[in-house]
C-alpha cells in the first residue's frame, strides 16, 4: 500500500471516529434534554390523539359494509329526529317563517303560494290529515312538484309539522 493509500485510510478512519463521537455526544445531550422536560399530566391526552389521528370516514364494502352503512344513517336520524326543532313550539306561523318560507314564498319546486287560493283549492279539497301526511312523508307530485319529508328538516315533530299545515292552511281560506 502506497504512504497516500495509507494517508487516506487514517485520516477516514479520524473522519468516521470523531462522526461517531458526535452521534453518541448527540444522543446523550437529547437523553438529558428530554429528562428535564415536565412528562404529560393529562390521562385523556392519548385519547384526544387517537381522536384526531382517527379517519373521518369510513369504507363500506359488500353486505357487511352496506348494513353499516344503513345502521349509521338510521342512527344519524335517530340524533336528528332526538333534537327537537324551534324549542319545540307548535306555533305554525313560526314554523313558517322559521323553514317553509323558503319555498312558499316564491313557489320553489311547485310549491304552493301562500295565501294564493286557487293553488291551494285542490290541496286542500284533498283533506287536511293528506296534506299533513304529505308534509311529514314527502310528497312528489303528478306534475312534478315536491315536498320533502318534514319541509327537509327531520328535527320537526309531526305536531309541528300538523301546525305548520294546519297554519298555512288557514291562510288560503
Amino acid at each position: 500500500m502506497s504512504k497516500s493509500d495509507q494517508s487516506f485510510l487514517r485520516q477516514f478512519s479520524l473522519l468516521i471516529a470523531g462522526l461517531g463521537v458526535l452521534t453518541l455526544v448527540l444522543i446523550f445531550t437529547a437523553l438529558t434534554i428530554y429528562e428535564h422536560e415536565p412528562k404529560e399530566v393529562d390521562p385523556n391526552a392519548a385519547k384526544q390523539l387517537a381522536a384526531s389521528l382517527a379517519p373521518n370516514g369510513a369504507v363500506y364494502a359488500g353486505n357487511t359494509g352496506r348494513a353499516a352503512m344503513e345502521a349509521a344513517q338510521e342512527a344519524a336520524t335517530k340524533a336528528a329526529a332526538a333534537q327537537v326543532a324551534y324549542g319545540g313550539t307548535t306555533d305554525g306561523k313560526t314554523i313558517y317563517d322559521n323553514l317553509c318560507h323558503a319555498c312558499h314564498t316564491a313557489g320553489v319546486a311547485g310549491a304552493p303560494v301562500l295565501g294564493n287560493k286557487s293553488m291551494w283549492a285542490p290541496r286542500i279539497a284533498e283533506g287536511l290529515d293528506t296534506l299533513v301526511q304529505h308534509a311529514i312523508n314527502g310528497y312528489h307530485g303528478p306534475d312534478g312538484n315536491m315536498m320533502p319529508a318534514k319541509g327537509g328538516n327531520p328535527a320537526l315533530t309531526d305536531a309541528q309539522v300538523k301546525a305548520a299545515v294546519t297554519w298555512i292552511v288557514d291562510q288560503a281560506k
